[in-house]
Parts: C-alpha cells; sequence; structure tokens
C-alpha cells in the first residue's frame, strides 16, 4: 500500500489515480498527523507526501516517521523547488525528492524503484538518524548559496542533496560564471565534511612550476628558496574538501602526482621521502573540455575518470531565464547588506533582462545588478536602465568586425597565400576604394604568431627549451618573444 499526503484534493486524486492505474493500493490524506498515525501504526510500504501541509510541515513530521520506520521510503514533493528543500529532504531521510510540477510516469518509475530496494534499504547510521533529528546543516534562508527554481536546477539539487553525506570525487563543469565554485561550497558546507576545512586552489592562477608545491607542500631545500618546510593544499584541507578549480590547467606532472592521491589515498611532499596518508574529499571543476585535451594529450584519461565519479553539469543562465527574478531579488538583498539603497526590477525590467544572452552568466547578472543598486537614483528600476548598462557593456566589448584573424586560420587545402587574399576580400569589402585600418601587417603578426608560440608551450608543458626546439628558435629568440607579445606562462601554456 502506499500513502499519498498533500492538502491540495487534486493533486491526491491525480497521483493515487497514476499510482491505481499502475496496479497500487493507495490511501490518501491531506493532513500531516494522520499521515504519522497512520506510519506509526505500520500501515504503507511507501509515503509520498507533500512538504507544506495545514498542520503541519512535513520536515517536521519526517524525523519521527523514519524513528518509527526506518526502512520506510519516503517521497518529498514540494512546489517551494529551491536548494534548501532539496537538502532538507535528504537530511531528514527522504528516499526521493520531487519538485512539482513532475511527470506522473517519472513518479510510477520511482515508486516502483523505491519498493524494490526497500527490503535492502539499511537502517541510517548514527550520524545520520542524528541528522534526521537534528535538521543537519540547514542554513537561514539568506546564506542559502544556490538560487533558481527551474527545472534544469532542480536537476542539480536533486544530484547534490544525493552527494551531501558522501565523499564521492565530482567533478563540476559549466561555462564560466555559472557558479562552479558555490556548488562545491554547497557540498562541503551541508555534507558530512562541514566540520573540516574548505581550501580552494585554481590551478590556472599559478604558475605551473609550482603547482606541485602548492598542492603537495615541500621540504625544507627540495629546490632553490625552499627556505623552510611549506605545507601543501592537501595537508590544509585534511578532514575536509580540497576544491580544484581549473582542473583543465593542471600540467601532466602534477596529474600523475594526482593520480596517485586518488588511487591509493596518500602523497608525498616535494623533496620528501615518506608517503602521508591523507584524508580530503576532492571537487573537480572545469569549464573547459576535458574529452578534447585527452584527445590532444593534454589530460590523462585515467585522471579523467577518477575525477568523473559524479559528474554535474551546471547551466549556463540563458538555460535557466526564468530564474532571473530569483536571482535578481537575491543579488538586490546582498548589496542592500553591504550598505546600498534598497532597490527593485520592475516586470518589465526583468522581462528586458529575460532577452539578454547573458555570455557572462551568473556573473554577469550579478554585476548588471550591483551597478543599477549603486548608480540608478530611482527605487524601482526599469527597462531603459537595463538597457543604458547593457549598451554599455556592449560598446566596452570588442566589435564584431574586428574578429581575432587567427580564428579564421585556413583549411589544410588553401595555400597561406590564397587565405589572405580572400580574408581581405572578406572582411575589408566594406571600405571599397578606402584603405583598410591601419596597422595590418602587425595585427597579421601578432595574431598567428602569439597563438603559435602559446600552442608550442602547452606541447611542451611549459619546456622553452623543447619549445624553442620545436619552433625552430633560439631560447633567447624565444623569450624575447614571450615578453614581447605578452604571453604569461600560467595560461599560454594551460
Amino acid at each position: 500500500m502506499i500513502l499519498v499526503a498533500d492538502d491540495d484534493l487534486a493533486i491526491r486524486t491525480v497521483v493515487s489515480q497514476a499510482l491505481m492505474r499502475a496496479g497500487y493500493e493507495v490511501r490518501s490524506t491531506g493532513s500531516a498527523n494522520i499521515l504519522s498515525r497512520w506510519v506509526e501504526a505500520g500501515d504503507g510500504d511507501l509515503v509520498i507526501t507533500d512538504v507544506v501541509m495545514p498542520d503541519e510541515n512535513i520536515f517536521e513530521v519526517l524525523p519521527r516517521m523514519k524513528k518509527a520506520r526506518p526502512h520506510l521510503p519516503i517521497v518529498v514533493m514540494s512546489a517551494q523547488n529551491t536548494f534548501m528543500t532539496a537538502i532538507r529532504a535528504s537530511e531528514r531521510g527522504a528516499y526521493e525528492y520531487l519538485p512539482k510540477p513532475f511527470d506522473l510516469d517519472q513518479l510510477v518509475r520511482i515508486v516502483g524503484q523505491a519498493l524494490a530496494g526497500s527490503e535492502a534499504r539499511k537502517a541510517p547510521d548514527e550520524d545520520e538518524a542524528k541528522s534526521a533529528e537534528t535538521g543537519g546543516a540547514a542554513k537561514p534562508a539568506e546564506e542559502i548559496p544556490l538560487v533558481g527554481r527551474s527545472a534544469a536546477m532542480q536537476d542539480v539539487y536533486r544530484v547534490l542533496a544525493r552527494l551531501m553525506n558522501t565523499d564521492l570525487t565530482v567533478m563540476i563543469t559549466g561555462e564560466s560564471g555559472t557558479g562552479k565554485e558555490l556548488v562545491a561550497r554547497a557540498l562541503h558546507d551541508f555534507g558530512r565534511r562541514r566540520r573540516g576545512p574548505f581550501v580552494a586552489i585554481n590551478m590556472a592562477a599559478i604558475p605551473r612550476d609550482l603547482i606541485e608545491s602548492e598542492l603537495f607542500g615541500h621540504e625544507k631545500g627540495a629546490f632553490t628558496g625552499a627556505n623552510q618546510r611549506s605545507q601543501g593544499r592537501f595537508e590544509q584541507a585534511e578532514g575536509g574538501t580540497l576544491f580544484l578549480d581549473e582542473i583543465g590547467d593542471m600540467p601532466m606532472e602534477a596529474q600523475t602526482r594526482l593520480l596517485r592521491v586518488l588511487q591509493q589515498g596518500e602523497y608525498m611532499t616535494v623533496g620528501g621521502r615518506t608517503p602521508i596518508k591523507t584524508d580530503v574529499r576532492i571537487v573537480a571543476a572545469t569549464n573547459k573540455d576535458l574529452v578534447t585535451l585527452i584527445e590532444k594529450g593534454l589530460f590523462r584519461e585515467d585522471l579523467y575518470y577518477r575525477l568523473s565519479v559524479v559528474p554535474i553539469r551546471l547551466p549556463p543562465l540563458r538555460e535557466r531565464l526564468g530564474d532571473i527574478p530569483d536571482l535578481v531579488r537575491h543579488f538586490l538583498s546582498i548589496a542592500e547588506k553591504e550598505g546600498l539603497p534598497r532597490k527593485s526590477v520592475d516586470q518589465a525590467g526583468l522581462e528586458r533582462m529575460k532577452r539578454h544572452d547573458w555570455p557572462g552568466n551568473i556573473r554577469e547578472l550579478e554585476n548588471l545588478v550591483r551597478r543599477l543598486a549603486a548608480l540608478h537614483p530611482d527605487d524601482v528600476i526599469g527597462p531603459q536602465a537595463i538597457e543604458n548598462e547593457l549598451s554599455v557593456v556592449r560598446r566596452a566589448a570588442p566589435r564584431e568586425t574586428e574578429t581575432r584573424i587567427v580564428e579564421a586560420v585556413p583549411s589544410s587545402g588553401e595555400t597561406l597565400e590564397a587565405f589572405f587574399r580572400n580574408y581581405l576580400k572578406t572582411h575589408f569589402a566594406r571600405f571599397g576604394d578606402d584603405l583598410p585600418p591601419p596597422g595590418l601587417y602587425d595585427r597579421f603578426l601578432v595574431e598567428f604568431e602569439r597563438p603559435l608560440v602559446a600552442a608550442a608551450l602547452a606541447a611542451t608543458n611549459g619546456n622553452q627549451v623543447r619549445a624553442a626546439d620545436l619552433l625552430g628558435l633560439n631560447r633567447n629568440t624565444l623569450r624575447k618573444k614571450i615578453r614581447e607579445l605578452g604571453i604569461r606562462m600560467t595560461s599560454a601554456v594551460g
């Protein structure tokens, strides 16, 4: 028998009919207290319940039901659809969380899976039972790290909720500005390691020759300038979470050492001789296509599979435009707490935001909201103010007619002479008899030479001697070009 609880009679009826058509016996109620009495009396093999009930919030009732019937699968459904709803459902022992509206076929599948596995389910351990009774690590609404009710974000929330009380390695992918570090933080702050440290390291921001020392630490005298022993990020994160941001920029040598840590749970400091056991949860993130890097020989395939035990893809803002109102309110609230005047955005302004493509994702939206809160004089912000700010950003961005020449590199079947002739004909036809903008020679040199040198450095993992040999240049010539072309070693070889 399946017990269904929802204060909306229409939802109870629809859910009950779908389950009865699937061959299940159903009993339904609109009261959380009645549901609790049924469960404590031993009735029902599975529960499907809404969160907000007229007599009591189900999150207050659920711990009692789990204590009385620890093996009973409970499916929580809710129209609140927030990150905290998913987390609280998981903390209190729910089998599954379903945001409304949901697909009835999906619900029937979940019921079948839950009933099939209910006999094998074990009672929660001491930590899980305590979490179910106390509410775990729930935070007040203003501290919620992830905002949005869209279907795309609901998928993320459900995965996060399942991962909170595990130590599984997680790979977060997504475009720049989608909030990858926020997700890593949420995994830590709401998980079993929340009492331990959260340590983040950005691979793209550290010189390649220092990454191993930064990760694993070094002994005194390990290299020139190592005047004392230094802790690495693994040691700093002991008992907690280590967030490896921009993992696609990690050099191959460091990848090999990281793989050893994941395989054997130990590492050695730079210059050290004794393996050190480590107890950290690894969360990695990247905005790059690691499969492509693997094909190019720039990322280890075995490390990729070790890191991608559980992959999480964060959707770009253009795939979750319905979340913009919630995000705008969230950012305006933060701005107000930081001392900026209280503001709001009217409906027309929100609609204008939804028509923007948001190449900078959530980060771009946050910056826009902060500018509007700081610079706009009126309490209510309309579409014209938003249009003006977006226009300023567009004017500051490179013009479409100034597309980098390197993006139009000729195909293998086209001679360089033909390429240059066609390129000039295509891109400068609009000038008629007038000359194109000055500086064409230098522009071609810079735009072809810079990526060529950077690619050579990448292919040799930043080894300038090997890169110079690959290019057929003297090493001193290569070093001069690196300076002249403004190539930063941390980004050029990533």
